[in-house]
C-alpha cells in the first residue's frame, strides 16, 4: 500500500487537480490509516468541485471514524437529501445509527443501501442487525421513511390504507419514537470497565453520585437531586465514556442526544423535540440525559443571526430551568470541545453550574487504559508502562489508535505465516512512533481562552494542567 501510495503522490504532482486520481489517494490513505492526509485529499477534490457527492462522504467517514457522529450524521443526512439513491450513504448511515444503538431505524437503511446496491452487503453490519425485525422501531404499523430537505429523516407510520397515522398513543410519547430514543436501556459498564481517569472520579463522585444516592437526606435539607454538569476537554479522552459509566454506576436510564436528533426543518419542531426528550428523561428519572457536543445546541447567542436558532436555545434555557416541570432525578450531561462556544447563560446556578475538565490521562491512568484495551486482543509480551510512558500526551481515542496501527501490521503478518501472531509491546511502541498526539492543537487554541477570558476561573483547570497556574 505505502509503494502504491507512493506513486499516486508523484502523479498529484503532475496533475494536482484531477479529481478521481485525489479520490483514489485518499481512499488510500483511509485503508492506510493516513486520515488526515485523507481529508486533506478530500478537501482539495471540494476545491475543484464544491458538490462532489464521493468526497463528501469521504469527510463524513472520516468524521465518523473519528467519534463525531454528529457531525457525520449530518453529513451523511445532507448527501441522501440531494441524492436519494446514494447508496454508500445509506451504508455509512447505518453504521452511524448502528453506533448510537438505534438499530431499527439502522436495518431500514441497511436494507435500502443493499437494494440500491448488492455489493454492498456487509456481513459484519448484518451481524449486528440480525437481531432486530424488520420495522421493529417501537411502533406497531410498517414506516415510510423519507429525508427532510434539510436533511433530516422524518420516519411515519402508516394506517392499512397507506395514509399517515397521527396517533400519538404511545406510551412514551410519539416524538421519542420519531427521534430513535424509546429503546434506550440502562448501561451496563461501570467505572470499572473505564481505564483511568480516578481524579475525575472520584469528582463525579462527589458532585454526582453521592447526592443521587442520598436522595433522602438532600431532600431533608430541600436540596435538589439531579441539575447539569458540563464536561469539557480535549477530543478523545473518555467525556462520553465517563457520562455512560455515570449512568451504570448509579443504575440510571442513559439518554444520548446529537445534534441531528433535535434540529428540524420545520419551525418549531426543534423547540417541540427538545421539550419531548426532557419530558422522557422526566418520565424515566432517575435518568442521565447526555447532550454530545452540547455546544452545537447550546451556542452563544451572540454569534446567530437567525431566529431559529436562538429560540432553541432558549427553549433548552426553559428545560434545564424546570420552568413547566420538574427536573428532579434528571441528571443533564453536557460534553464539548469547544466550552468557548456556550452561550455564557448555560453556566449560570441552576443549570450547567458544575464544570468538569477531563484531561488527556497521565501516565498511569494510560498504562491502565492500555490493559482494558489488551483484554481483546491476541497478546503475548505486555508491559504497559512501558507503552504509557513512550505516549506523553496521548488521549484515550490516540491510544485506540496506536492498537489499531499495530493491529494492521500484525493481521499482515499473521497472513503470510496463516496463523494468529500476538501483539507485543514493541508492536505497540513501533505504531505510537507514527502517530502524532490530537490534544495538543486542542490545547493551543484553548490556551488563548484560558489566558484572556478567564475573568470567572472558568479555565482554572486548564491553566493548571498547562503549568501556567499554581495548584
Amino acid at each position: 500500500m505505502a509503494q502504491n501510495l507512493d506513486a499516486l503522490r508523484l502523479a498529484l504532482q503532475h496533475s494536482p487537480d484531477n479529481v478521481p486520481l485525489l479520490l483514489l489517494y485518499a481512499e488510500g490513505c483511509l485503508e492506510d490509516f493516513q486520515v488526515e492526509e485523507a481529508e486533506n485529499s478530500y478537501q482539495s477534490v471540494l476545491k475543484v468541485e464544491a458538490t462532489q457527492l464521493e468526497a463528501r462522504l469521504g469527510l463524513a467517514r472520516i468524521a465518523f471514524l473519528q467519534g463525531r457522529l454528529s457531525e457525520a450524521a449530518v453529513r451523511t443526512e445532507q448527501l441522501l437529501t440531494e441524492k436519494p439513491d446514494f447508496a454508500s450513504a445509506y451504508l455509512l448511515m447505518t453504521r452511524i445509527l448502528v453506533t448510537e444503538g438505534d438499530l431499527g431505524r439502522a436495518r431500514s437503511l441497511y436494507e435500502k443501501g443493499v437494494s440500491l446496491n448488492r455489493a454492498l452487503a456487509d456481513e459484519g453490519l448484518e451481524k449486528d442487525l440480525r437481531t432486530v425485525k424488520p420495522n421493529d422501531e417501537g411502533s406497531s404499523g410498517p414506516k415510510r421513511l423519507g429525508v427532510t430537505s434539510q436533511g433530516s429523516f422524518v420516519e411515519a407510520s402508516l394506517s392499512d390504507d397507506g395514509e399517515e397515522d397521527d396517533d400519538d398513543s404511545h406510551p412514551r410519547g410519539g416524538a421519542a419514537f420519531d427521534l430513535g430514543l424509546a429503546d434506550f436501556e440502562r448501561p451496563k459498564l461501570n467505572f470499572s470497565s473505564v481505564g483511568g481517569m480516578e481524579a475525575l472520579k472520584e469528582e463525579i463522585r462527589m458532585k454526582i453520585l453521592y447526592p443521587l444516592q442520598h436522595a433522602e437526606l438532600f431532600k431533608a435539607y430541600d436540596k435538589k437531586v439531579g441539575g447539569g454538569v458540563l464536561l469539557y476537554g480535549p477530543p478523545g479522552c473518555g467525556k462520553t465514556l465517563i457520562s455512560k459509566a455515570t449512568a451504570g454506576e448509579i443504575k440510571a436510564n442513559f439518554i444520548a442526544l446529537g445534534l441531528h436528533q433535535i434540529l428540524d426543518m420545520w419551525i418549531g419542531n426543534s423547540e417541540k423535540n427538545m421539550h419531548e426528550v426532557f419530558q422522557l428523561a422526566r418520565q424515566n428519572a432517575p435518568c442521565v440525559l447526555f447532550f454530545d457536543e452540547v455546544d452545537a445546541l447550546a451556542a452563544d447567542r451572540r454569534d446567530l443571526r437567525q431566529s431559529a436558532g436562538r429560540n432553541l436555545i432558549n427553549q433548552f434555557l426553559s428545560e434545564m430551568d424546570g420552568a413547566d416541570s420538574q427536573n428532579d432525578g434528571v441528571l443533564i450531561l453536557g460534553a464539548t470541545n469547544a466550552p468557548w462556544h456556550i452561550d455564557p447563560a448555560f453556566r449560570r446556578p441552576g443549570r450547567f453550574d458544575r464544570t468538569l475538565f477531563v484531561p488527556p490521562p497521565d501516565e498511569a491512568g494510560r498504562a491502565s487504559i492500555i490493559d482494558v484495551m489488551a483484554q481483546k486482543k491476541p497478546m503475548g509480551e505486555l508491559d504497559p508502562r512501558a507503552l504509557a510512558k513512550k505516549t506523553p500526551d496521548f488521549s484515550g481515542a490516540d491510544l485506540k489508535a496506536v492498537f489499531d496501527l499495530a493491529t494492521e501490521e500484525v493481521i499482515s503478518e499473521a497472513m503470510r505465516h496463516g496463523k494468529v501472531v500476538p501483539l507485543t509491546t514493541k508492536d505497540l511502541i513501533k505504531a505510537a512512533t507514527r502517530h502524532k498526539p490530537t490534544t495538543k492543537a486542542w490545547f493551543e487554541s484553548a490556551k488563548n481562552y484560558a489566558m484572556y477570558s478567564n475573568q470567572s476561573g472558568f479555565y482554572d483547570d486548564v491553566l493548571k494542567y498547562m503549568g501556567l497556574l499554581k495548584k
